[in-house]
């Protein structure tokens, strides 16, 4: 068998797996999370909504030092808020997936893993927005920009598939790493946040693992002209993404009343801060390391981004405590 068609063997065994892993292991928005159970209810004043120390906002000074009722209110708020900006995210690749889809040709390998991944992406969106729902706030997800770009980028997804993973990834790493972080913590939050989490997490693990796959299988059929470019895109599509998901825009800044100092301390300008931000991204770093997506020019681009660093040695390595 030569290289290439063991390759070949490979990336469909890989999506077999990914397949049946979908078949056996897949839940439903509304059997699997007990909305309606007392333990789960959501009432005026619980504290579980206080956003715990792994979530950045809420390991600031500030925000330890409003009352107790104001602490729940931002944590209802900023919660909401992240639910509803992941699920446009995901209704926008959604909408990728089937224009992806769409241009398959029989007997694709991808067309059954991306149609699984499209029906968990659509129960990911029922169980944000009915947490959305019932949590009670008023949220606009992501910055207006982006809500107005929304249904045009799935475009992307037909002719340039490649780009495309590329923005699946600078999407689905960020909120990844931080969903883990409070996993991680143990916090006492909300149960119904935590379910709606941990669901959240099991799931994407394969969806990250398709984009992993797709582009390693794809990297090499690149022109040179095409490896430099998306050499270059990568970390920009990573950084505006992330901004995307983990950064508050102006509107949701202003209705939780955080001030400026504190969203500088926040996002991105502390030092400690750029190291959660680089930290985000070192599979992403050691994929493209992988992929020959690393040369003189990308690393400044990396480095200009703020999200340059060590690449990963494996797969979900847990980022080291030093600077």
């Amino acid at each position: 068998m030569t290289t290439s068609a063991t390759a070949r063997a490979d990336y469909e065994q890989a999506l077999r797996v990914l397949s049946d892993a979908s078949v056996h292991q897949h839940f439903d928005a509304f059997i699997d999370i007990p909305w309606d159970d007392p333990d789960y209810a959501i009432v005026p004043n619980d504290p579980r909504w206080i956003l715990p120390a792994a979530d950045p906002l809420g390991a600031t000074q500030w925000y330890r030092a409003q009352s107790l009722e104001r602490q729940i209110e931002i944590g209802m708020y900023r919660q909401a808020n992240m639910l509803k900006t992941g699920l446009q995210f995901e209704q926008i690749l959604i909408a990728g997936i089937m224009n992806f889809a769409l241009r398959l040709p029989n007997g694709s390998p991808e067309f059954r893993y991306s149609t699984h991944e499209a029906t968990e992406e659509c129960h990911h969106t029922q169980m944000f927005q009915e947490l959305v729902n019932r949590i009670g706030v008023k949220v606009p997800g992501g910055p207006r920009w982006f809500r107005a770009l929304g249904p045009l980028l799935p475009v992307a997804a037909g002719p340039v598939p490649f780009g495309f993973f590329v923005g699946v990834l600078a999407g689905e790493e960020p909120i990844d790493h931080a969903q883990k972080a409070v996993l991680r913590a143990a916090s006492a939050q909300h149960p119904l946040m935590t379910r709606v989490t941990q669901i959240h997490v099991a799931e994407e693990a394969r969806h990250i693992g398709f984009a992993h796959q797709y582009l390693e299988y794809k990297a090499p059929k690149l022109s040179k002209r095409q490896r430099m470019i998306m050499s270059v895109l990568t970390p920009v599509i990573m950084r505006v993404l992330c901004d995307v998901i983990m950064k508050p825009s102006k509107q949701v800044q202003r209705e939780m009343g955080i001030p400026r100092a504190v969203v500088k301390e926040v996002w991105w300008n502390s030092e400690e801060s750029r190291k959660v931000l680089r930290d985000m991204f070192g599979d992403v770093r050691m994929l493209s390391e992988d992929l020959g997506l690393m040369n003189r020019v990308s690393r400044r681009v990396w480095r200009a981004t703020g999200i340059d660093g060590r690449p990963s040695r494996f797969r979900s390595e847990p980022a080291s405590a030093a600077a």
